[in-house]
């Protein structure tokens, strides 16, 4: 479990393609301190399990469908990674719940920059949108983030200039692929209403997402 706050960007060191998906090798410095084999570390929100290290780098298996699902097969040596190890017991929680089990892919279609704001626009499969909601949370590339607007096919967020500064959506742009896990608890809420409202099935896609109505007659706000 992690918390969606960055720990750091570090670079890649190497990916090496294998049979059965890749090898991420990662400097990760001073956040090697104390890591040991078969630890798990967020990379990009993805969650993987330290498989070699080597002084202050560390290597990871991505198996085929981590591959598949994710933009991790699109790393290079020389790319920075978003890094957080994985929640200590007592640890400050000041993001929200990330499993490190990422959903899919977005596509960035739009950044925002006017008026002092830096707001990132991008577009989910549509199977996650039904996750979305003003206000609630969302993982971007692992960083925990809160939703702005959700229209039928996007969402944005407001990225304030510390995020920017410590993570890697500031060197993002229009066309790249990011990792997106939808928050545990929508997903937890939407298939509980979505039961209670079609008998156990999914409901019409004309029901289906959150809205504020739709919580309130659930009896969840």
């Amino acid at each position: 479990m992690f918390t969606g706050i960055i720990e750091n960007v570090v670079p890649v060191r190497a990916v090496r393609r294998v049979s059965t998906g890749i090898q991420l090798t990662l400097e990760l410095g001073a956040l090697a301190d104390g890591l040991e084999l078969g630890a798990s570390v967020a990379v990009n929100g993805a969650c993987l399990t330290v498989a070699s290290i080597d002084g202050t780098s560390a290597t990871f298996d991505v198996v085929a469908e981590t591959v598949g699902r994710t933009a991790l097969g699109q790393l290079q040596a020389g790319d920075g990674v978003n890094v957080e190890r994985s929640l200590r017991m007592g640890g400050a929680i000041d993001g929200h719940f990330v499993q490190g089990h990422v959903d899919g892919m977005a596509r960035v279609s739009r950044i925002d920059t006017g008026g002092g704001e830096w707001k990132l626009w991008c577009e989910p499969p549509a199977e996650l949108m039904r996750y979305m909601v003003v206000k609630g949370s969302v993982a971007i590339d692992g960083i925990s983030l809160t939703l702005v607007d959700v229209t039928d096919r996007a969402i944005s967020v407001a990225v304030i200039p510390t995020t920017l500064d410590r993570t890697t959506l500031g060197r993002r742009r229009v066309g790249d692929l990011v990792n997106i896990e939808t928050d545990l608890i929508a997903r937890i809420v939407v298939r509980q209403m979505e039961g209670q409202s079609s008998g156990g099935s999914a409901a019409p896609p004309g029901q289906r997402g959150l809205t504020m109505e739709r919580l309130m007659e659930n009896g969840f706000a």
